[in-house]
């Protein structure tokens, strides 16, 4: 790979739909310099998927926007329940979901709720933020080509207005350029699972009389089941603005020029029940869900991220949700290692802990299609699928191997029910605690972001501070340390009646170690002999560090 390149970045993203935008967002909240392409001119118009789960909005809390998310999805703000009925004016309506964020339900778990975002309405907000935080980004921009050695990639990526391509010489390329991923075909690799699920095209459209033949039905989606009116009805603004997702049937002959302008407005007055409905179709896009998982999410170089690593039912907005995820697991492993503090080993982690994320989580959503009747789709007979609830497959999900230390392997990667209580592998529990420093009230996960945290009690402070102070200096890794509990040598003062020390599985006298992205990376519930011993064991491990080496150029 001899050939000079013109712009030189240490981490190329190509495609700047949701997953990369976010990847986008959290490398320049941790100060990585990268270049994202994108082939089209702009962000989504079409107002696609919707649903932003807890944990992705705790991840867009900790990256400054969650506000600006809640504040772009306004006008769906008192949108929160998943109803189906054979038409809208038939009376048998049944609320499958009468409200996905119940009183009192995640907020035992997490500072941020459920937001329904439109993909058109979340994008530009990503965008705006990523650019402030120095993001290159680069619209009507598709890689053309890109060829990797043991030191990096080299890529050719071409302006789709002047013609003009340029070469870019990255450290690492990741790929969020969707399902049909031109890099992973490049790059060789399949996918597993069961594959095509169903069909649909999406239907833009306005109605104003639609809104009174809702009525104060507020849902996310009302799933249609009525012959000729089957699909999803989505509301944009309650007002006059819909989406409408249609069954279609390309295996059955059926293209995208069969659903004109007179079959959608038909199609629609049926499941509307109301013959006479006004009908101004403004766009339709095909789609197509599918339950697929990547065979490896890493090619040398090269990461895989959202669609691109895998595929999924759209009913949950499970798809979305997970590829944001990656991203923001991916990023904090980036830059850990191109700033030197891990080595590139830790970047094998990304694969061992979201590939089987990624697996369960796709068979969750295809079996929430099946409990819903999701139109389009006739799942194959039998027991069907897991019935997990949302919450313990959004937020309880485990990494049982990775850069996780004492995992159990034999756990599900998806509980039952939400259990969060500091096991390693496990997303760090949520605890609000009153910070003397600042004069304010945090929550937890606010704590983590930039670098790892050890959490301990006031009687382990200044043991587990000195442990740390000598990790660092052995391993340059950084670690912050909190000191938890009452009195003025506390960092952190819980909240009235909350046994901090109980809820993360350890006494005052123990530590915790969190990763950036929150998730547990190990503890220890007491005292240990030599604090600064297995504490700099346990880094070495994770980060793929050896006591004393130097710190490797970016890239490793």
């Amino acid at each position: 790979m001899q050939q000079q390149a013109e712009v030189r970045v240490p981490v190329l993203v190509v495609g700047g739909s949701l997953v990369g935008l976010s990847l986008s967002l959290f490398l320049g909240r941790l100060g990585v310099e990268h270049m994202l392409v994108e082939r089209h001119a702009d962000t989504s118009r079409h107002p696609r998927g919707r649903g932003n789960n807890v944990r992705t909005m705790e991840i867009f809390r900790t990256a400054g926007v969650e506000q600006h998310i809640i504040e772009a999805g306004r006008l769906l703000a008192g949108n929160h329940g998943i109803l189906q009925t054979s038409s809208l004016t038939a009376g048998d309506d049944e609320w499958l979901v009468r409200n996905v964020q119940p009183p009192g339900g995640p907020a035992r778990f997490s500072p941020s709720a459920w937001c329904v975002c439109s993909q058109n309405d979340l994008e530009p907000v990503l965008v705006e933020h990523a650019r402030k935080l120095g993001g290159d980004l680069r619209f009507s921009t598709e890689l053309r080509s890109f060829e990797q050695d043991a030191d990096g990639v080299l890529a050719v990526v071409e302006d789709r207005v002047t013609g003009t391509a340029r070469t870019v010489r990255a450290d690492y390329l990741v790929a969020a350029d969707g399902p049909r991923s031109p890099v992973r075909e490049q790059l060789g690799i399949g996918h597993s699972g069961p594959g095509e699920l169903f069909h649909n095209v999406s239907v833009m459209f306005r109605s104003r009389r639609l809104a009174s033949v809702v009525g104060d039905r507020r849902f996310i989606v009302c799933y249609v089941t009525g012959e000729g009116g089957d699909g999803a009805l989505l509301p944009v603004d309650n007002e006059e603005n819909w989406v409408f997702h249609a069954p279609w049937q390309p295996g059955r002959g059926e293209s995208l020029d069969d659903f004109t302008d007179e079959r959608i407005t038909a199609h629609l007055r049926v499941a509307a029940g109301t013959p006479d409905l006004d009908v101004e179709v403004l766009s339709r896009s095909p789609w197509h869900a599918a339950e697929r998982v990547a065979d490896r999410y890493r090619d040398g170089r090269v990461f895989l991220a959202g669609d691109s690593a895998h595929e999924m039912s759209p009913t949950g907005a499970f798809g979305s949700n997970t590829g944001i995820q990656d991203a923001h697991n991916l990023a904090w492993k980036l830059a850990a290692v191109l700033r030197g503090e891990a080595g590139p080993g830790l970047l094998d982690s990304y694969e061992a802990e979201r590939r089987p994320v990624a697996q369960a989580t796709s068979a969750r959503a295809s079996a929430r299609s099946g409990e819903h009747s999701h139109p389009g789709y006739d799942p194959a007979p039998g027991p069907g699928g897991p019935r997990t609830g949302m919450l313990a497959v959004a937020l309880a999900y485990r990494y049982r191997a990775g850069a996780v230390a004492g995992a159990d392997p034999g756990l599900p990667i998806v509980p039952e029910t939400p259990h969060l209580h500091g096991e390693p592998g496990s997303r760090a529990p949520h605890l609000w605690l009153y910070r003397p420093a600042e004069q304010r009230v945090v929550s937890t996960l606010d704590l983590y972001e930039r670098q790892t945290v050890l959490l301990t009690g006031i009687e382990g402070a200044t043991r587990w501070r000195a442990a740390a102070e000598g990790a660092t200096a052995r391993l340059g890794v950084p670690v912050t340390v909190h000191a938890v509990g009452e009195g003025p040598e506390a960092d952190l003062v819980p909240e009235a009646g909350t046994d901090w020390a109980a809820e993360h599985g350890v006494t005052g006298a123990g530590a915790v170690l969190v990763r950036p992205d929150g998730f547990v990376a190990w503890r220890t519930e007491g005292p240990a002999e030599d604090p600064q011993a297995l504490l700099t064991e346990v880094l070495a491990e994770l980060m793929d560090r050896a006591p004393g080496s130097s710190r490797p150029a970016a890239g490793g």
